[in-house]
């Protein structure tokens, strides 16, 4: 019987853990920019595919992810830029329980409300004002928002009741 990977974060005042088994990533503007994959975020990218299953989601506007993302250990997940949001939520609603999702987009709303848990990243191409009210943290860098996951004290510190 194989245990399931998992990222345990027990937040003083919330009755139960998050229980994180897998992470959704939005690419472009946040984990990348202009099509191409931040490095700090890579590097954690691929740290965390070692604890979670990581997908990667996006209408590849550049074209670029595949290419970007080699070697990472994540899945990547493409779709028409038409209906995108709706793509996004029915993955996210398809892995189950436990599922972080990190974005910065009007289209990652639907990603965020589906998640158990949302991280909003303002990086250098910006956010959507409106996603910011669908997120439970909001970041300034990819890094910060992928290091929540891999040093969880972070994240207790910031959701504690």
């Amino acid at each position: 019987m194989t245990k399931e990977k998992m990222i345990e974060i027990k937040v003083p005042g919330m009755e139960q853990p998050y229980r994180i088994t897998s992470l959704v990533l939005d690419y472009n503007g946040t984990v990348a920019c202009d099509g191409r994959l931040l490095p700090a975020a890579a590097e954690r990218i691929k740290m965390l595919t070692n604890l979670i299953p990581v997908y990667i989601l996006t209408a590849d506007t550049y074209g670029t992810v595949r290419q970007q993302c080699e070697g990472l250990g994540a899945e990547i997940k493409t779709f028409a830029h038409a209906g995108a949001a709706v793509c996004k939520e029915e993955i996210v609603r398809s892995l189950g329980k436990g599922v972080c999702a990190v974005g910065n987009g009007l289209n990652d709303i639907q990603m965020m409300d589906a998640a158990d848990l949302a991280i909003c990243v303002i990086e250098k191409e910006g956010a959507c004002a409106k996603l910011l009210v669908h997120a439970d943290v909001v970041v300034t860098a990819p890094e910060d928002a992928l290091d929540l996951l891999i040093n969880t004290d972070r994240l207790r510190a910031t959701l504690r009741n």
